[in-house]
């Protein structure tokens, strides 16, 4: 049986997008087996009672000057976004929605305009330039991501999510362990590797 990462993640963290990109780098040459697993972060916060930081003034403060330094350590280009935090359903649907041969050019454009480019990605304006940059129909995207089969797959995915413990995004799963923050990366790679 082939060795996973499961990678749970949402586009409104940025702790997701900054394991996003450590691993990429990490993973050039497509060695490293991962699996994706869209969640959408507020409803799994709703499920397990948790606040999220953005909606404690002491905590935000803290998570974007430890953002900063994470992405100035590792080299990665990061921006708070002005708009934070934002509502990630359409885009967590349309991760679901979007072909497979255009799942990596959606996560860096959608990933890369909200922490890189300060872009409102909660704006349906915003998300039609991306779907235009990765080559998908914006009339495609927006009806599909009212289809009930998406809608309750997202549903699905999250409530599944929870039901393993998992109560925050970037979770990292290998070998039934959970590795919880884009600062446990290494200990998932090493339970990857043994």
């Amino acid at each position: 049986m082939t060795k996973l990462i499961d990678f749970y993640f949402d586009f409104i963290s940025p702790y997701s997008y900054l394991a996003y990109n450590k691993l990429k780098s990490l993973n050039k040459d497509n060695k490293i087996n991962i699996n994706y697993k869209p969640i959408l972060l507020g409803g799994l916060h709703n499920l397990g009672g948790i606040t999220a930081p953005a909606f404690n003034e002491r905590k935000m403060k803290n998570m974007k000057n430890d953002c900063e330094l994470i992405a100035n350590k590792n080299n990665i280009m990061f921006k708070w976004n002005t708009k934070f935090p934002i509502n990630s359903l359409h885009l967590m649907r349309g991760y679901l929605l979007i072909n497979d041969d255009l799942k990596e050019k959606y996560f860096d454009f959608c990933f890369d305009a909200y922490w890189k480019d300060n872009v409102d990605i909660g704006d349906e304006k915003n998300i039609a330039i991306i779907l235009n940059n990765i080559g998908f129909n914006k009339e495609n995207f927006f009806d599909g991501i009212k289809d009930l089969k998406i809608k309750e797959k997202l549903k699905d995915l999250t409530k599944k999510a929870f039901d393993k413990d998992i109560f925050g995004a970037p979770t990292f799963v290998v070998n039934n362990k959970i590795f919880w923050g884009q600062d446990r990366l290494d200990y998932a790679l090493d339970e990857y590797k043994a």
